[in-house]
């Protein structure tokens, strides 16, 4: 179907809640979560398997940072395909995901 050769164009944001009180005072990347590492756990994520729903992909990363980041308390993740295949004059669909510890 369309909507499946089109799923590849999508954009995430992720907000990311956690205590980084501590790495700000001391300005020390160790305390706090490394933005590069979130970044390639959700690259990894999107080139090892194809998702057919942006809400299977924001669930999948929602849960997989919370496993993997130790330091988070709550994710909030958004996907977005724009331009989606739907008949009509639409920028995006978005599916958002929030979870907690």
């Amino acid at each position: 179907s369309e909507e499946q050769s089109v799923g590849a164009k999508f954009e995430a944001d992720v907000d990311l809640y956690t205590d980084f009180s501590e790495a700000a005072a001391k300005d020390d990347l160790k305390k706090t979560i490394d933005y590069f590492q979130v970044y390639s756990f959700m690259n990894e994520l999107v080139v090892k398997k194809k998702y057919f729903l942006i809400e299977a992909l924001a669930t999948k990363i929602a849960d997989g940072l919370l496993l993997k980041f130790e330091k988070v308390a709550k994710v909030a993740v958004r996907v977005r395909k724009n331009n989606p295949p739907i008949g009509g004059v639409v920028d995006c669909v978005e599916a958002e995901v929030i979870k907690e510890r």
